[in-house]
């Protein structure tokens, strides 16, 4: 289990939105790409990048947002995001959730026309999360490192157009996430997303388990990583 003192470090960054977290989010990049995963993988799409986690997932690929961050104030945020002139925009982390003008900046991207998306690291209530905007709620597995920090009640907050995410390390994640997905019976109420850790899993492995148990979930690949490379940031 993290220790209160552990977290407390995570969030440490948070300090530089002080006076400032009714103007202002701790934004680590904006840019343009294309979703790499999810149902909505290969569509053009702006990310905005929040800084700070309060994770620390065994496989993360963006431990760079954990600290680099900058203040930047909302109308700044949102005008960034629309200059890129694609219609899906994705609010993502660092764990987006921490941030307090979160629900506000989703509903500014709403008001603009945007389809908006967020992935959350599943931890955090998405009760937060404004209607309109589609959740990626990204539970952790015991080979995470991180499966205790896991809000559960957020499965009975899912609503239609969200997604779980449940990215695997091993054949004991995968046989860890089908019984709690056959417990809970999310494949009735959630769009499933099996997703092989980068260099943990061999995703033609992965295809034979689900097809072997009939798992009623999408095989979900990272495609920014099958085109740039797993090291290429802004992708």
């Amino acid at each position: 289990m993290t220790s209160d003192t552990t977290i407390d470090r995570r969030l440490a960054p948070l300090a530089a939105l002080k006076g400032l977290e009714s103007t202002h989010l701790l934004i680590n990049e904006i840019y343009a790409s294309i979703q790499g995963e999810s149902t909505h993988a290969g569509r053009p799409c702006t990310f905005i990048r929040t800084a700070v986690c309060n994770q620390r997932c065994n496989y993360c690929d963006t431990a760079y947002a954990f600290t680099q961050g900058q203040p930047m104030h909302i109308d700044d945020v949102v005008t960034q995001a629309l200059a890129k002139g694609l219609r899906l925009v994705e609010v993502t982390g660092g764990e987006p959730l921490l941030q307090p003008l979160f629900p506000e900046l989703c509903r500014r991207l709403l008001a603009a026309g945007c389809e908006v998306l967020v992935e959350t690291g599943g931890s955090h209530d998405i009760g937060c999360v404004p209607e309109g905007v589609k959740a990626i709620l990204d539970i952790k597995t015991p080979g995470s490192g991180e499966e205790a920090a896991n809000h559960y009640a957020n499965l009975q907050k899912l609503r239609p157009g969200d997604e779980v995410k449940f990215v695997l390390t091993s054949r004991a994640d995968y046989e860890w996430v089908r019984d709690l997905c056959r417990r809970e019976s999310l494949h009735r109420r959630t769009t499933l997303l099996l997703s092989p850790a980068w260099g943990k899993v061999d995703p033609a492995a992965l295809v034979g388990w689900m097809l072997e148990d009939g798992v009623n979930a999408r095989l979900n690949l990272q495609l920014h990583k099958y085109i740039w490379g797993p090291s290429k940031r802004g992708v």
